[in-house]
């Protein structure tokens, strides 16, 4: 045999090795699936849930369930399992950093396509996202839209993904047969945060101008192309039953948007909000911003808006209890309490910790 005819045999046999070798791997990625892009967990694996923008687009499109929790990272520290209990209902978590509306929209949009006849929406209403892009975000802000688009073509970014390979597929394993990992925490992130004044005191960056107070109508355009986006999901869907609620931010975001000129703005937006919701039948909406034993006290917070999983459970408990309900006959009354409890907040309760230095100002 000629050393040519030895050459062309090696390289063969190379070849084929090589796409033997990435057969093997793609398969393996695709039969394990770390991101759920094909298909539900197999094999006894667990829902190993930790990397929301890679992993909740999947599970909206092929797991089982029938009640959603929406919302930004403040719902995050929820336990499914809660819900489950006292809502009779099987529920995963739809979430997006941020929580802007046209984002959870576009979850929204498809849970419903998955098939799932979903009953209940548990639905987090961030502030800032009443005045957010109304268009979703997740292209310009660089997620991993192979994982989003539907096109076969570009899986080959997820199926030869070194850091699938290497590190996504043994952390699921692991947490599945080792490991001692539970469900219903997914995308929980409050095991190794601190909860406490020091933590919130020390995310904390006051401004040192306090700005005039700017027009309630200044995020108008936004605000309402948000509300057309959010009442648009509940007249479609008649049948789920909506759960709207204004999550415990700290009494220091109030301070904040106070010195930003914001306040006025924000009441407004939110009261626009839920004069919109309340109109359908299927819509409730719960009010927890104005609860002064849990927004003044600072060892509840990690920073501002982020809460211990603790006030994630009280205001589930407090929703099955009715309370802080808004109506059409008091929600204006409610906000306007939350706007007079705003000014007592900068005009008399912060006023310790400014005696005292404990602020960090921005430069």
């Amino acid at each position: 045999m000629s050393d040519k005819t030895k050459d062309l045999n090696f390289i063969k046999k190379f070849i084929v090795a090589a796409l033997s070798l990435l057969a093997v791997i793609g398969l393996m990625v695709v039969v394990i699936d770390p991101f759920y892009h094909y298909h539900k967990p197999w094999f006894g694996l667990k829902a190993v849930l930790n990397d929301k923008e890679y992993q909740c687009i999947g599970t909206l499109r092929h797991f089982d369930y029938d009640a959603l929790i929406v919302g930004s990272s403040v719902v995050e520290n929820n336990d499914n399992d809660w819900f489950n209990e006292v809502y009779d209902c099987n529920c995963i978590k739809a979430v997006r950093s941020y929580g802007a509306t046209a984002d959870l929209c576009y979850l929204l949009d498809e849970a419903y396509e998955s098939g799932n006849d979903i009953k209940k929406v548990f639905y987090n209403i961030d502030p800032s996202s009443l005045n957010a892009d109304i268009e979703p975000t997740y292209e310009s802000t660089g997620c991993p839209m192979y994982l989003y688009d539907k096109n076969p073509l570009n899986d080959i970014q997820y199926i030869f993904n070194k850091g699938v390979i290497m590190e996504k597929i043994p952390y699921m394993i692991v947490n599945s047969y080792i490991a001692d990992y539970d469900e219903s925490l997914s995308y929980n992130w409050a095991k190794w945060k601190s909860f406490d004044s020091g933590s919130i005191l020390g995310l904390y960056f006051r401004s040192k101008e306090i700005k005039p107070m700017q027009d309630e109508k200044i995020y108008e355009e936004q605000l309402r192309g948000n509300i057309e986006l959010l009442t648009k999901e509940v007249e479609k869907h008649k049948d789920t039953q909506f759960y709207f609620y204004f999550p415990s931010y700290s009494m220091l975001w109030w301070d904040g948007i106070y010195r930003n000129g914001e306040t006025d703005a924000y009441i407004y937006s939110e009261k626009e909000m839920v004069k919109a919701l309340l109109k359908y039948d299927n819509a409730k909406v719960y009010c927890f911003q104005n609860e002064p034993e849990v927004i003044t006290n600072l060892e509840n917070y990690l920073d501002t808006i982020h809460f211990s999983p603790e006030i994630n459970k009280l205001m589930l408990d407090q929703m099955v209890e009715g309370k802080y309900q808004m109506t059409e006959d008091n929600y204006e009354e409610m906000l306007d309490e939350m706007k007079a409890f705003s000014d007592k907040i900068v005009n008399e309760l912060v006023i310790p910790y400014e005696e005292q230095g404990l602020f960090n100002y921005q430069e």
